[in-house]
């Protein structure tokens, strides 16, 4: 008879351990957010807050200089650093500009047509406005609003070569009539 091989022991592997990674004590982490949520709009809490705020449709370079001079707070830090407090004094400066003495030139909406103020408008504000006087313009049947409704450019530029869109194409080739076969 054929012997049988011998059966080998099994021998249980113990899973491998990780090197314990240090930790650094919560007293010196400084937890930066990510997403940070600011006049209806989310921001890159990864950049300055000179930065992070232009983010914010309505507010350009000079007004976010503007912005974090009246608040006090440093413009190099993170926005995702910053303290809640730190967040609504940039919030109460970017909604209340007149009250922390911005220069008005710097205002996005200067003597609005309905109240004749000088105001300056962010995110959804900004774009409402901006929609109700395109159709202010166009109830009134003024040439700009004429333009407007019709998707054609409103400043003046011509429009042979350009904004061609739509209808709008070059010559067309009429279709050749078959030949006719010739009679002899």
């Amino acid at each position: 008879m054929p012997e049988k091989p011998e059966a080998k022991p099994e021998v249980k592997k113990e899973p491998k351990k990780k090197p314990e990674e240090k930790r650094k004590p919560e007293t010196e982490t400084i937890r930066a957010e990510k997403i940070v949520r600011l006049v209806e709009t989310n921001l890159d809490g990864g950049k300055p807050v000179l930065d992070a705020i232009r983010g914010v449709k309505g507010i350009s370079r000079m007004f976010s200089h503007a912005v974090v001079a009246a608040s006090g707070v440093p413009g190099g830090k993170k926005l995702g650093e910053l303290s809640p407090q730190e967040l609504q004094s940039l919030v109460d400066v970017i909604h209340h500009p007149a009250k922390y003495d911005v220069p008005s030139w710097l205002y996005n909406r200067r003597a609005d047509p309905a109240t004749g103020e000088n105001t300056h408008l962010t995110a959804s504000a900004l774009l409402f406005s901006k929609k109700t006087d395109i159709d202010d313009l166009k109830k009134i049947k003024t040439y700009r609003g004429i333009r407007h409704g019709l998707g054609l450019p409103v400043r003046g530029q011509r429009t042979r070569g350009s904004f061609r869109t739509g209808k709008t194409i070059g010559v067309t080739r009429k279709k050749e009539a078959p030949a006719t076969a010739k009679k002899t």
